[in-house]
């Protein structure tokens, strides 16, 4: 009786032992045997996806071009030329002084008819808005909702007041807010800029709150950029939702402002600036630009020569294969005696 019990129990642990296992089940998947699509690049078939790649590319390339030149674009740098002579030498000390008067006005000539909306963008060059403790430094919880005001953890070094009150917008980004300004006139008549729907939909419905009102903004000693208006909610503060959309690369454009109205050819645009930010301390440029757009957004020739190039190089290759096929053809080996034709499974016998 004993013998026999030993002898159940044991069984009864190989049994635990096998349901307990960590091997994995065999299946299909796992064993790479479900069907698959395993095609033979033969000379045709290479050949004809080259020539269907190119044939698309090209095209594409071609309208893609023609959408851009169509885009009309002034660009004006007034960076340095809006300093005045005696502090070319020193522009810092002329940006930070509150003494200095930075009225900048500059004339720029339309080179074609300009159908409106007109877009008004502001360019910066060797500003690094991806680096990392810069785009960290920022409460989207505070933006989005009055609860969360004191939420002022992520935001050094421009968390607080001396005092410890909170700064609503906290961080870097929102107080280094760009605070150049332009006024245009054509013929001393003013062109309206309207920055009405400057910014994201998202931004405006989601991630800035309509009960989320600036406090303690640059009130230190230390002034970064532009000034909030206090008696508005985030939410209609275009301007600062345009500039917490970070950028990508050092050299980017935002949107300033649309000019509601065409411009004819040859018209004289005279262009009030204040040229408030300061750009000087780091080696950046400032630029202003007046652009229209077309289907593919602004003046892009990036995009149309990379399509034209991909598509010449695939056509290249169809071309140099047929020569090759033609002039020194090979034969080809039997595909039935590849291992999934004899083996659907993948595997050799």
């Amino acid at each position: 009786m004993t013998s026999k019990g030993a002898t159940s129990s044991g069984g009864g642990d190989d049994g635990a032992t096998k349901r307990n296992s960590k091997k994995p089940q065999y299946s299909r998947f796992t064993q790479q045997e479900l069907p698959a699509c395993k095609p033979i690049l033969t000379p045709g078939w290479v050949i004809t996806t080259f020539i269907f790649i190119g044939i698309i590319f090209i095209p594409i390339g071609l309208v893609s071009l023609f959408a851009s030149e169509r885009v009309v674009e002034i660009v004006d740098r007034y960076d340095e030329d809006c300093i005045p002579a005696k502090y070319s030498e020193d522009m810092v000390a002329f940006i930070q002084s509150s003494k200095t008067n930075k009225t900048c006005s500059r004339t720029l000539t339309v080179p074609k008819l300009m159908k409106s909306p007109v877009y008004v963008y502001y360019q910066l060059d060797n500003f690094y808005q991806n680096h990392r403790r810069y785009v960290k430094s920022r409460s989207d919880k505070q933006l989005r909702s009055k609860a969360y005001a004191s939420e002022t953890s992520t935001c050094a070094p421009e968390a607080t007041t001396g005092n410890g009150s909170a700064i609503v917008p906290c961080g870097l980004i929102a107080w280094s807010l760009f605070n150049d300004t332009y006024g245009f006139s054509v013929n001393k008549k003013a062109l309206e800029v309207s920055k009405k729907n400057i910014a994201w939909k998202s931004d405006k419905e989601s991630k800035f709150g309509s009960d989320v009102f600036p406090k303690n903004f640059q009130s230190g000693g230390l002034i970064g950029g532009g000034k909030l208006d206090s008696s508005k909610p985030l939410s209609e503060q275009e301007d600062l939702m345009v500039w917490m959309r970070t950028a990508a690369l050092p050299t980017f454009r935002k949107l300033y402002g649309k000019i509601e109205v065409d411009l004819e050819a040859d018209e004289k645009i005279t262009v009030v600036i204040q040229n408030n930010y300061n750009t000087y301390g780091f080696g950046g440029k400032k630029k202003l630009v007046i652009s229209t757009t077309s289907w593919i957004g602004g003046k892009n020739d990036f995009l149309g020569i990379a399509y034209l190039m991909v598509g010449g190089m695939c056509l290249f290759l169809a071309i140099s294969f047929i020569l090759m096929y033609v002039i020194r053809p090979r034969p080809l080996g039997d595909p039935s005696f590849l291992s999934w034709n004899r083996n659907p499974a993948g595997h050799f016998n």
